[in-house]
């Protein structure tokens, strides 16, 4: 009798934790469900595209335009300097962090590490008077120029690249967007598809590599202009925490004030630009 009294109280224990575990699961929300209060970072890395700009160029004895320049990125493809010490700004690299201030929205800081180089296998075209005098390194080139060709091949007449780096200096808001049921994705904590959309602003604050008509160069970091971006991704998230962030970026760069020489001479130049970005991450609740 003893024996049975046991087994039953034990079976109306069991039962009874069975049924709280059942409803306890059946009534929490996924670690996914919301972002509202989760910190996020990732790196990453790009390719990059420029439109052709306008370069203008001027200091003592010179005001000149190379006319419609055309240039590219400088990648060096998957290597281990995207993740080692010392090594990290030798290749095409982004970072952000960013906070959910809602389920939806987050804001964010980061940098875009991107490369700028002036095709240097090109003729272009030269308006403008050079003026040095004549004693001086780069008095060769003296004139006035009215749409004249200059091949700039041997990079005696300019050299131009922003390649530690072209680096863009932003803040942006995002909008992110649960698409996993579309996908038939029901368990969003073991994988979750995001779909992300982002507009931003910031400072860009390159190190120029400039060697303008033979003189010295002066390649320190300086804000040298603003811009403005727009993104949109996919965002694919593993285990609640562990993210890889793929990404199409483009946006407006108006460089303003680049410096080129240890003296008072500058550059300016604005153009449209574009990226493809992959990055890997993680994001935890505060």
């Amino acid at each position: 009798m003893k024996t049975s009294f046991l087994h039953i109280a034990f079976l109306a224990l069991f039962t009874s934790i069975s049924a709280f575990a059942q409803e306890d699961i059946s009534t929490t929300e996924r670690y996914t469900a919301h972002n509202k209060g989760k910190l996020f970072a990732h790196w990453g890395g790009n390719r990059s595209y420029y439109t052709t700009s306008d370069l203008h160029f001027e200091g003592e004895g010179y005001n000149f335009t190379v006319e419609n320049a055309q240039s590219h990125d400088l990648p060096k493809g998957w290597n281990i300097d995207y993740i080692k010490p010392g090594k990290l700004t030798s290749s095409q690299t982004n970072w952000k962090i960013g906070y959910f201030f809602h389920d939806k929205f987050n804001v964010s800081i980061g940098v875009d590490h991107m490369k700028y180089v002036m095709t240097q296998n090109q003729t272009a075209m030269i308006n403008g008077t050079i003026n040095l005098p004549l004693a001086e390194v780069g008095s060769q080139f003296n004139g006035t120029y009215n749409n004249k060709p200059i091949d700039l091949t041997d990079g005696k007449f300019l050299k131009f690249e922003h390649t530690n780096g072209l680096n863009y200096v932003f803040t942006e808001v995002a909008y992110y967007t649960d698409i996993s049921s579309i996908f038939g994705i029901s368990n969003t904590d073991i994988f979750q598809l995001n779909l992300t959309q982002g507009v931003g602003m910031g400072l860009l604050i390159p190190r120029t590599d400039a060697t303008v008509l033979q003189k010295p160069r002066h390649d320190e970091f300086h804000i040298s202009g603003y811009g403005f971006s727009a993104d949109a991704g996919l965002n694919f998230t593993f285990f609640k925490h562990f993210y890889m962030q793929t990404e199409l970026k483009g946006g407006y760069i108006n460089m303003t004030d680049v410096r080129t020489t240890y003296e008072n001479d500058h550059a300016q130049h604005h153009f449209w630009y574009g990226e493809t970005i992959v990055s890997f991450g993680g994001i935890f609740r505060l």
